[in-house]
């Protein structure tokens, strides 16, 4: 509750966030946050855990229907992924510049983090270990929603599901000036389950 509550403010207001916003947004007294976390940096670091910890997108993800078309389906996990990933960076970014991960301290690019709080999973430190299990988890998930369609594949779900997540991700990142819009999902879909190449007498 605490930290849900506080994610949203971490987001906009970074390390600067109180904990008496944290306490009104989640409708409880300051001092039940600290009955659950030592001090506010738990708590932010706690936000962080959240942030990019993979349990709520592979909720969504499970969430899609396997009686859509598959393209359908990766659509929906693509979007599901974006918004992802777009919070991890908004609340990790927020934090960054403000000065909370700082060389020297917990941060989602494998230092140490500060410790847990009651509701966090882990410290905001994320080691290479946690980031490929990470990754593996997001790659199952959506291998749940290609099996079904595994016959029609020419490869097996796991590669196509790497593939998807590594088109997805490169994505994500911010274009350069002046270069090309990133692909939208449906054509991100479109490029891994047909290729780019048109069909002979097709336009597209």
């Amino acid at each position: 509750m605490v930290v849900a509550a506080a994610l949203p403010l971490v987001a906009e207001y970074g390390a600067a966030v109180t904990t008496s916003q944290i306490a009104r947004a989640a409708g409880i007294g300051e001092a039940t946050i600290f009955r659950a976390f030592k001090d506010k940096d738990e708590v932010l670091d706690a936000c962080v855990a959240e942030a990019v910890g993979t349990d709520h997108v592979l909720r969504e993800l499970a969430t899609i229907s396997l009686d859509e078309p598959l393209d359908v389906r990766l659509t929906e996990a693509a979007e599901a992924l974006r918004a992802h990933m777009e919070r991890m960076g908004t609340v990790v970014g927020a934090l960054h510049a403000s000065g909370h991960l700082r060389p020297g301290r917990g941060g989602p690019d494998g230092r140490e983090g500060r410790g847990e709080g009651r509701e966090g999973q882990h410290g905001a430190g994320s080691p290479p270990d946690a980031r490929a299990q990470s990754f593996l988890a997001l790659r199952d998930g959506v291998v749940e929603l290609i099996e079904p369609d595994r016959d029609a594949c020419r490869l097996s779900p796991e590669k196509v599901a790497t593939a998807f997540l590594g088109l997805l991700f490169t994505r994500l990142h911010t274009p350069a000036p002046g270069a090309e819009a990133p692909l939208s999902p449906e054509e991100l879909i479109a490029v891994l389950l047909h290729g780019s190449l048109k069909h002979p007498g097709s336009d597209r």
